[in-house]
């Protein structure tokens, strides 16, 4: 039984999907979305625009996915045409107009009344255009043009597929995160970054000011309600935070922010925030064992492989209600991370995580060429993961220098857009080899772009000697504790994997795929408790200081999640879960 429906499906509005806003760490009161039916249209490759358009698609579900109304694949030889009206209130007359797209895969092209206004080449970050020059009176039209090979490319794509089987997914091409307007004045706030700081009890604020002469920032802290800062700041300020009021997932404690940009005294713009206190670091416990620490204390990690993907929506979560669904859900379980397998998710995603106390491990989405099963398989589980040869990039299928210059490009802008984050911990640069190139360099690299935050510069795999722990992938065969490295914390950052086919509940009842099938919810949960008593929860002594257990739901043929892929069933005892999580700490 294929293309089942999740639990939320029939709550989607098709005429205003996804309609809250899409971006709350830098959130202005007037706003339009563009979210709903877009005429759309698939040409050859080399087609100019359509005169005709094919029929209506739900904005912003990939045509791919059964809630965009569509469900057809875009091939390497066809284009995806979007196009749709809109008209500029009155209201925001003299104001310049800012066209915002979460997410478009992969290549595109948009067009304001028949003018290109941008293009913009990566599937996974946001990107924006002030469109003012090319508004007229009255109704205008924005036209989008994409191409997206899949995997026929070099691209960062994660796990899409022209043909999916085993770990391998259907495809998403075009816009599949939300479309907005914004009204702002000459003078406004492009972004802001915000670095807190709980060792001296501050937080730092750098405002990105377009069209600055003139302008001053009065910025606002507060706390549950009441006011903790107000005062008039620099476009780089640190501001002190007494008595801070730590964000760990226990205790998700917020601060809400404020920023006023005065232009000659008068407010220019306003852009409400908020910003976690919190540390992220590594030290040695008594033992003289590296541990992963959360406000300059051990923390144990219990995270989840969490690959974002829903059978009705792709790559793009049905609502809101769904998002929050399985953060809620992991929590309850007992989980305190999110492994945010390589795929980033919708701004949405990730407040959700800040304000339910859910710690996140980035991946950077993953390109390049699969490099087949010897490698990625059969060697490291058997022990070989020689240090491979940077200067070689064949041998990871890295041949092409675009491809790899786009990875770098896609990978800090990622970092930009999900900076201020509070509960991202780890930036995930690599995942077992697949495109893996100069890792080293690219973990350390990354550190210094982000040195908050930890890093996985080799997960699962091929171990460079990068920052900042000795990551370790084990499926099937037993799990055992690395040789100690003296300052790398040994995570087991992929592990598990227990499957279960339920009938009515998976997407393929005549094909999955899962490493270890069990038949029953008792036998399964049997064996996940024999699998963290026996091998896991022992490791803990030896220096392991963090889990990710494959995964939080089945996904498409993949039938080893916690959750069925509609979300509706359980499928491990949810109490011997708990029980579990319990014992995996420090």
């Amino acid at each position: 039984m294929e293309h089942i429906k999740s639990r939320f499906f029939d709550s989607v509005d098709k005429n205003s999907p996804l309609p809250e806003y899409p971006r709350p760490q830098l959130v202005r009161e007037e706003w339009m979305s563009l979210n709903g039916q877009w005429d759309y249209a698939i040409t050859s490759k080399n087609s100019g625009t359509p005169l005709q358009y094919s029929g209506k698609i739900t904005v912003p579900f990939a045509p791919e996915c059964s809630l965009s109304g569509v469900e057809r694949h875009v091939t390497k030889d066809e284009l995806l045409w979007y196009r749709r009206g809109f008209t500029v209130p009155e209201a925001w007359s003299g104001k310049r107009i800012i066209l915002h797209f979460g997410a478009v895969d992969w290549l595109c092209h948009v067009y304001i009344n028949g003018k290109e206004a941008v293009s913009h080449r990566g599937g996974y970050n946001p990107f924006s255009v002030d469109i003012s020059q090319y508004l007229e009176d009255g109704e205008n039209e924005i036209v989008v043009r994409v191409y997206d090979p899949t995997d026929n490319g070099s691209q960062a794509r994660g796990k899409q597929a022209d043909k999916t089987h085993g770990f391998w997914y259907t495809a998403t091409t075009g816009i599949w995160q939300t479309v907005w307007l914004e009204p702002v004045s000459d003078c406004y706030i492009k972004g802001i970054k915000v670095t807190p700081d709980i060792d001296i009890d501050a937080v730092n604020i750098k405002t990105d000011i377009y069209n600055i002469p003139g302008c001053t920032c009065e910025t606002v802290i507060t706390f549950d309600g009441e006011e903790v800062f107000k005062g008039e700041t620099g476009a780089d300020t640190t501001i002190t935070v007494n008595g801070a009021k730590l964000w760990t997932p226990e205790t998700p404690n917020l601060y809400g922010l404020t920023i006023r940009l005065l232009k000659n005294g008068e407010v220019a713009d306003t852009v409400s925030s908020y910003f976690g206190m919190r540390k992220f670091s590594i030290t040695k416990d008594a033992d003289g064992t590296p541990r992963i620490c959360l406000n300059n204390k051990p923390y144990f990690q219990r995270g989840l492989l969490d690959q974002g993907y829903w059978p009705d929506g792709g790559l793009t979560p049905p609502c809101d209600e769904a998002m929050i669904y399985d953060i809620e859900k992991m929590k309850d379980l007992g989980f305190n991370m999110l492994r945010k397998h390589i795929k980033v998710e919708p701004a949405r995603w990730y407040w959700h995580c800040d304000r339910l106390g859910m710690l996140v491990w980035q991946d950077m989405p993953s390109g390049g060429g699969y490099v087949g099963p010897i490698y990625a398989g059969a060697l490291p589980n058997l022990g070989i993961r020689s240090i491979p040869d940077n200067r070689n990039y064949a041998r990871f299928k890295r041949e092409d220098k675009t491809s790899r210059e786009d990875y770098r490009r896609e990978l800090f802008e990622m970092i930009d857009a999900l900076y201020n984050t509070v509960s991202i911990c780890v930036w995930v640069t690599f995942n077992e080899s697949w495109g893996q190139f100069d890792a080293r360099d690219i973990g350390w690299k990354t550190k210094e772009y982000d040195p908050s935050r930890l890093v996985d510069h080799a997960s699962g795999w091929y171990d460079e000697g990068g920052p900042d722990f000795v990551s370790i992938h084990k499926y099937i065969m037993p799990v055992t504790a690395p040789k100690k490295d003296p300052s790398r914390p040994f995570v087991l950052s992929e592990y598990g994997g227990y499957s279960q086919n339920i009938r009515g509940h998976v997407w393929n009842e005549k094909k999955s795929f899962g490493y270890q099938m069990y038949r029953s919810g008792k036998t399964l949960t049997k064996a996940f408790v024999k699998l963290h008593e026996k091998q896991i929860i022992p490791l803990i002594k030896k220096g392991l200081c963090a889990t990710v257990y494959t995964q939080v739901s089945d996904v498409e043929w993949e039938v080893n999640g916690l959750l069925t892929y509609d979300r509706q069933l359980d499928k491990i005892d949810a109490d011997a879960v708990r029980a579990v999580n319990a014992k995996l700490t420090y």
